[in-house]
């Protein structure tokens, strides 16, 4: 049972770390990530929220998900979209809402921490092994499919979304390159690092 807390702790962690990493690299005003911009764009041209949008989106995910992998529906992933959709809404509407920064180094430095935070916590959240992000799920979906590595499959599912926003008009700038090359590694760095961490605290606490 102490386990199972564990789990869940990461995972939450995890997504709200996630939407606070994407609200940043938002906030950083120079250019969003692919599936942020489309998200972004949508919602410049609709009455409906970046988070609302999020959540549209990871619905549509889940059914891609499931036609790449001729599988059901991973219908509990809804619970990682509501979460994330929640969280960026509080962080974009609530806590940040007249947030803007006019320096370039400044744009910048927020561009690039706000990436590290995100796969930091695309890194955590996947540790619980519940259910992934439907974006997520579509690099998992990817990479068994096309049988390549976890990087790759990241980048051509960033590549996808970043020709969707492009077509909604989504804020695409360098921010959304870096976003596109940067965050493949850093989750194929972060992974095996809490992969460890979560792992042997798991074993110590249900050792005890």
């Amino acid at each position: 049972m102490k386990a199972f807390y564990i789990r869940a702790l990461s995972y939450s962690v995890g997504l709200i770390i996630v939407s606070f990493g994407v609200a940043l690299t938002i906030l950083a005003n120079l250019g969003a990530g692919p599936w942020d911009a489309l998200n972004v764009g949508l919602a410049h041209l609709t009455p409906f929220s970046v988070g609302n949008w999020v959540i549209i989106v990871g619905v549509i995910l889940i059914i891609v998900n499931a036609l790449l992998t001729k599988s059901k529906p991973v219908l509990v992933s809804l619970l990682s979209i509501f979460i994330v959709g929640i969280f960026i809404d509080f962080w974009l509407l609530v806590v940040f809402p007249t947030f803007y920064v006019q320096e370039l180094i400044l744009q910048v430095v927020m561009m690039i921490f706000g990436i590290v935070v995100l796969a930091f916590g695309a890194s955590l959240y996947m540790q619980a092994e519940f259910a992934l992000i439907p974006i997520d799920g579509f690099m998992f979906a990817i990479r068994d499919v096309l049988g390549v590595k976890l990087m790759v499959a990241k980048t051509i599912g960033e590549l996808t979304a970043l020709t969707a926003a492009f077509l909604v008009g989504g804020p695409i700038g360098i921010g959304t390159l870096l976003v596109t090359f940067l965050i493949g590694p850093l989750i194929q760095l972060f992974f095996p690092q809490w992969q460890k961490r979560i792992n042997w605290k798991t074993v110590q606490y249900e050792k005890g």
